[in-house]
């Protein structure tokens, strides 16, 4: 009998700084391809110098169709799919081998410890963080989300060994650009569901943001680190909100707003 086969996708823009990184820790996949929205940096002769299928897409549809068209270039028995900026441990990679060999599951999750400016987070509900990636071919697919995306499928998920380190926030710089792309985002996805922004609803929620990962979440923790990542969340949210309202003052909005 064939042992099942294992394909990585993953997506990318600009992603030279971590891709060697990323995709050396894969050598243990059976097939990579990277979907490139465009990179003008060495991501795409990063990605090709290391055996991955590459294509470029025309447009930006939102993280969630993105990478499902990059599963959709893969014909293997098993998807995984890997962000430009992870690296999947030794141990996590010994954890997958092993249970392509023998699932229980149709669908796996990872635990992922994520850095912010170079220090490994533990608390502010980023750790532990089991996120849903490896799965049977035609067991699940991602939302259509613009951005939060989610892995759809039915029933639950069983669990790996070892650790998916995610290099979310370079320097701060990174936090910057991050900041206004997902509130960006956040915002015209709210728009098209119909909700509603304003002054109010962005320092109620973008305080709220604060709180919940400071203190409830257990932030302060995590030192300076902590203290930032819920400055981040609170600002993030709070700027989702003023530029939906935005989106709605340039007379684009034509829905019914919800809460």
């Amino acid at each position: 009998m064939n042992s099942p086969t294992l394909g990585v996708a993953l997506i990318t823009k600009n992603a030279a700084r971590r891709l060697p990184e990323c995709l050396t820790a894969l050598a243990f996949a059976d097939r990579i391809v990277v979907l490139d929205s465009g990179s003008d940096d060495d991501t795409v002769a990063i990605a090709r110098a290391h055996g991955a299928l590459v294509e470029v897409s025309p447009d930006w549809p939102g993280f969630g169709v993105q990478k499902n068209r990059a599963l959709a270039l893969l014909d293997t028995d098993w998807l995984l799919l890997i962000d430009a900026d992870e690296v999947v441990t030794p141990e996590l990679a010994a954890s997958i081998r092993a249970v392509l060999a023998n699932p229980t599951h149709a669908v796996y999750a990872l635990n992922r410890l994520s850095s912010f400016c170079g220090h490994w987070m533990r608390h502010a509900g980023w750790f532990p963080d089991w996120i849903p990636r490896l799965f049977r071919r035609g067991a699940a697919r991602f939302s259509d989300d613009l951005v939060h995306e989610r892995l759809l499928f039915e029933g639950g998920a069983g669990r790996l060994d070892g650790l998916l380190l995610h290099y979310s926030y370079e320097d701060h710089a990174d936090v910057l650009r991050k900041l206004d792309a997902y509130s960006t985002a956040g915002a015209r996805q709210r728009f098209a569901r119909g909700q509603r922004g304003g002054l109010g609803k962005a320092i109620l929620r973008g305080g709220w943001a604060f709180v919940r990962t400071y203190f409830i979440k257990r932030g302060f923790l995590d030192g300076t680190a902590g203290f930032q990542v819920a400055m981040f969340n609170a600002e993030t949210v709070y700027y989702r909100f003023l530029k939906l309202a935005a989106l709605w003052r340039a007379g684009r909005g034509t829905r019914n707003p919800k809460s």
